[in-house]
């Protein structure tokens, strides 16, 4: 009795063994369920179950041959337990050659094939922990950079809105010295129209007419000359011109000569009031009638020290507003979704191929320099117009370099 049993459970397995679907995943076992029929998998056509795997094609699909080679469009899953299952064309089947590593595909031919699958898979798996290792310690660099960029991302933020109030502040002290200078330069003109309209601001009358006929009185003789009338004192609407023999004479009153007495009294009205005649340069020559006024003096010492204060101010806002436009424009460059990118700002890499060095500047420039030290620009920073690009290739590594992959530098057309 025991024997019967046994030899059923055999004739059993046999049975089993005989009636498995070779070739197929798991996925499609579905279509191959024991029926009376066998439905192509396209639906072109009905077939009789016992027609499935027996090497001759039925369907177009080459659905009814998934274990032989009958069918040229037919597929042979190999399920290589241990490794990557994968595909492989059914022609294959039992051509001598071993394609699946698990021996699937050669289960009816004279070759002997070994399974090689879990050592092909110790050797996968062992490539996909080492990738795993590499993407761990790249995220972990990734995080860190992150956290880098967002300090450095609220450094600059906080450094923009420390400029902006500079520039406002600066905007505001700007404002005050212009108005300031103004103030001092309206004084300036007050005080010189006061001193040509024969303002008696000028204290020592005395010592200013002596001081006016010293400069008339160009040979020091103690009187003034026709000559040194004609040399010395011009028409107040048409300096160029110099005046004629008669015009000095009139100026002489009628005399070829004139001291210091008469001169007081009559030329010395003349000129201070300035409505017809005056001294050629007297205001800007050095010792001249209006720079030996106390008063002009200090108003046109105020003037300077305004301007140079309002030079001074005016300075600082440029700079301080060509800051706040740099760091703008740093701040509207894209370092990525996390400012991971942005501690690239600032650095430079170089690279020596052949006779040329090249320079990378990320978001910046790309130079190369040759062995003569010619310089040519390979592009510029974001939104500047160059007529070279260039074209950089990042690769993910645990270490920033630059390599002969990396740069690549294109004319641009």
């Amino acid at each position: 009795m025991r024997f019967h049993v046994i030899a059923a459970a055999l004739l059993w397995a046999a049975f089993v063994e005989s009636r498995k679907i070779r070739g197929i995943s798991s996925s499609y076992k579905r279509f191959y369920r024991e029926r009376k029929s066998f439905l192509c998998i396209d639906g072109s056509k009905m077939i009789p179950f016992e027609q499935v795997n027996d090497d001759y094609c039925d369907c177009a699909d080459g659905s009814d041959e998934p274990g032989t080679s009958a069918c040229p469009r037919g597929r042979f899953y190999c399920t290589n337990l241990g490794f990557r299952p994968h595909y492989i064309p059914s022609s294959r089947v039992n051509d001598g050659i071993c394609d699946c590593c698990d021996a699937s595909d050669e289960y009816n031919s004279h070759v002997r094939c070994q399974n090689t699958c879990w050592n092909l898979g110790q050797k996968e798996r062992a490539y996909v922990e080492g990738q795993m290792k590499t993407l761990d310690e790249g995220l972990r660099l990734k995080q860190q950079l992150i956290e880098e960029g967002v300090l450095l991302w609220r450094e600059k933020q906080a450094q923009l809105r420390e400029l902006q109030r500079a520039a406002e502040d600066l905007q505001i002290k700007l404002e005050e010295h212009r108005r300031r200078k103004h103030e001092a330069d309206r004084l300036k003109e007050q005080t010189l129209k006061a001193l040509k309209a024969g303002d008696k601001g000028l204290r020592h009358q005395n010592s200013t007419v002596s001081h006016l006929f010293q400069l008339l009185d160009s040979n020091k003789d103690g009187s003034i000359s026709v000559d040194e009338i004609k040399a010395k004192v011009v028409l107040v609407h048409d300096e160029k011109r110099v005046l004629s023999e008669d015009e000095a004479l009139t100026l002489l009153g009628g005399g070829h000569q004139m001291d210091l007495s008469t001169f007081q009294n009559t030329l010395w009205d003349v000129l201070i009031q300035g409505h017809d005649y005056k001294i050629k340069d007297a205001h800007s020559a050095p010792g001249g009638l209006m720079s030996e006024d106390p008063h002009l003096k200090a108003a046109d010492r105020a003037a300077e020290w305004e301007a140079t204060d309002l030079k001074k101010v005016e300075e600082a806002y440029e700079t301080v507003n060509m800051e706040i436009s740099d760091l703008q424009r740093k701040l509207g460059i894209d370092y990525g979704t996390d400012w991971e990118y942005l501690f690239l700002n600032g650095q430079c890499y170089k690279l020596k191929v052949y006779e040329y060095m090249y320079t990378l500047c990320p978001f910046n420039m790309v130079s190369q320099k040759s062995s003569a030290g010619v310089e040519v620009s390979l592009g510029g920073g974001c939104g500047q117009d160059h007529q070279r690009t260039t074209t950089v290739r990042w690769c993910t590594r645990t270490e920033n370099r630059a390599g002969r992959e990396v740069l690549a530098p294109l004319q641009s057309l």
